[in-house]
């Protein structure tokens, strides 16, 4: 069974960093059902530009960006777990974002919507919990911007998740990786276009979000990658090299689904959050339900290092949780979990099985 939805927020809903909303809502998608114990729960955050459709359902027969894990059988199997993927607070794919209308006005949020933070994006799929009457999940998974929000999920909610998955994600961002966001933004807002962030629904700063997101692939993906896919091949679109084509076509994709107030925001949460802000990271881990945690990095991803996993991981040992730590070698860099799904198949499901609730394995 799967299902299309939105969870509506406290209202009004205060933000982590000041402001609040009114009338909001979190819109998600589910996979398999939940147990008569209500025990078998996967909540799933995403990363900065995916949406909740992380697998095909009979809603919607479009494949999602995690189609192969997400499935009967699969890494997270929807015969024995109920699976919640929510969009993150702030985005533009049914969850209250900038390009929402404000009640308040009947416009769009625009340049007006506040500021977001990796906080509000974790109470906002605590929200959907409630909303479902649940009151504490088997585990809870992110990649990415997810990786970080799972961090403060736990803070916020100490008791409401029994395993921890983090993928590529940080406990605090790098001056490398605020250092590359802060141009990408920049590309944005120096785009004539932008207007301040007034600008039209259908005249966007097309120009800016193109360039963002073409620095933003080239730091998704490893250089190791470029060279073997591309290497000094022609265009075939009007540019030198094939690989210019390939950054093209990615920013195409991502300028007409994405909105660009929106991005600003989730990109900027992203270098704000810190951890350590709630407290001494190992003891708000200590002081949590987690008995166990599972932290997969890969040795190539340039945006989050594989020292910040480490890191993380020897956290999350320091407050006393049972934690593996997996050392990915993927050429795909920090995309390797939308692309590489053998390896990620293989090491979830390991873990899975180790920690099942209902005491049984995948069929071999």
């Amino acid at each position: 069974m799967s299902t299309r939805s939105k969870a509506p927020l406290p209202n009004p809903f205060r933000l982590h960093r000041g402001g609040e909303l009114p009338g909001g809502v979190i819109a998600y998608e589910t996979w398999g059902d939940l147990n008569a114990a209500r025990d078998n729960t996967v909540l799933l955050f995403t990363g900065l530009s995916p949406s909740a459709h992380a697998a095909s359902s009979a809603q919607d027969p479009r494949p999602g960006w995690w189609e192969l894990l997400i499935a009967p059988g699969g890494a997270l199997d929807t015969n024995r777990y109920f699976v919640i993927c929510v969009n993150s607070l702030g985005s533009c794919f049914g969850s209250t974002g900038a390009a929402s209308i404000d009640p308040r006005t009947g416009y769009r949020y625009g340049k007006h919507f506040p500021e977001i933070a990796i906080e509000d994006i974790a109470r906002g799929g605590h929200a959907v919990l409630e909303h479902l009457g649940i009151e504490q999940v088997h585990a809870v998974i992110g990649p990415s911007l997810g990786g970080m929000t799972v961090l403060a999920f736990v803070a916020l909610f100490p008791q409401a998740a029994r395993h921890l998955l983090s993928i590529s994600g940080t406990d605090a961002a790098s001056p490398y990786a605020i250092s590359l966001r802060s141009l990408q933004r920049e590309a944005v807002t120096l785009d004539a276009a932008w207007q301040g962030g007034d600008y039209l629904p259908d005249a966007p700063p097309r120009g800016g979000l193109a360039l963002a997101r073409k620095i933003g692939t080239i730091t998704y993906r490893s250089a190791k990658e470029l060279q073997q896919r591309f290497s000094r091949t022609p265009s075939t679109e009007g540019h030198d090299f094939a690989v210019q084509d390939y950054l093209a076509q990615q920013a195409r994709k991502f300028v007409d689904a994405f909105d660009a107030n929106c991005y600003l925001r989730l990109s900027r949460a992203m270098d704000l959050f810190d951890l350590s802000q709630h407290g001494e990271p190992s003891t708000l881990f200590r002081r949590s339900a987690l008995q166990s945690a599972l932290v997969i990095g890969v040795e190539l991803d340039q945006l989050f290092s594989i020292e910040e996993q480490e890191r993380i991981a020897m956290t999350l040992r320091a407050g006393g949780v049972a934690t593996s730590f997996t050392r990915l070698d993927s050429l795909a860099g920090h995309d390797a979990f939308l692309v590489d799904f053998a390896s990620f198949d293989v090491t979830i499901r390991r873990w899975f099985d180790t920690h099942s609730p209902l005491g049984v394995t995948h069929a071999p």
